[in-house]
């Protein structure tokens, strides 16, 4: 099997490379071939988990909201592989599913509450070089969520953002986790409307 990534996986080996194999299996019920790209300088990828996972740890910020705007940053950049990812966490999570499979078309869908859709603006707003964010939006938001619960979902997005574009830059697709629970396919972006 040829890779589609740019720098050719090499193979996950060692103690930490077999607990890392192990890991993924049961989280994710298959080992990434993205892992294998990243193994090719195993301290940046456990440093990068690391941090992956204190974030994980942060709570201000109302779950679902937290996974709207990492799926709608993904989608703005453009990474298969976060927007598949987050999908199948929400899924695990026990997150509201059909709202997660319709961020691709976010603007589109009836699925979203007005505080989910100015979330989901705010990250693409966050994506886009320069910057959208406007002084309205984060002053909505503000008013909405709160200083702590904006500061994680500013830093969430931006998090996103840095994962995403290298994902996109090495090549790293999606894995297609949902699909492996069984889970519909996102929806699919409307070919009429233009990335914010």
């Amino acid at each position: 099997m040829t890779s589609s990534t740019r720098v050719p996986p090499t193979e996950i080996t060692g103690v930490h490379g077999a607990l890392l194999k192990t890991m993924s299996r049961k989280m994710l019920g298959q080992v990434p071939e993205g892992l294998g790209v990243m193994w090719h300088y195993p301290a940046l990828l456990k440093d990068t988990m690391r941090f992956g996972r204190r974030t994980e740890s942060w709570n201000r910020l109302d779950p679902t909201l937290a996974t709207l705007a990492t799926m709608a940053a993904a989608g703005a950049i453009g990474c298969s592989f976060c927007l598949d990812l987050h999908y199948f966490m929400a899924h695990d999570r026990g997150l509201d599913e059909t709202k997660a499979r319709e961020v691709p078309r976010w603007r589109e869908s009836t699925a979203f509450t007005h505080l989910e859709r100015r979330v989901m603006e705010y990250a693409e707003a966050m994506c886009q070089t320069p910057l959208t964010v406007t002084d309205e939006m984060s002053a909505a938001l503000l008013d909405a969520l709160g200083a702590p619960a904006l500061l994680e979902l500013t830093t969430r997005i931006g998090v996103m953002n840095m994962t995403a574009r290298g994902n996109v830059a090495l090549g790293i697709r999606s894995a297609e986790f949902s699909a492996s629970c069984g889970l519909p396919p996102l929806a699919p972006r409307s070919a009429d409307v233009a990335p914010a």
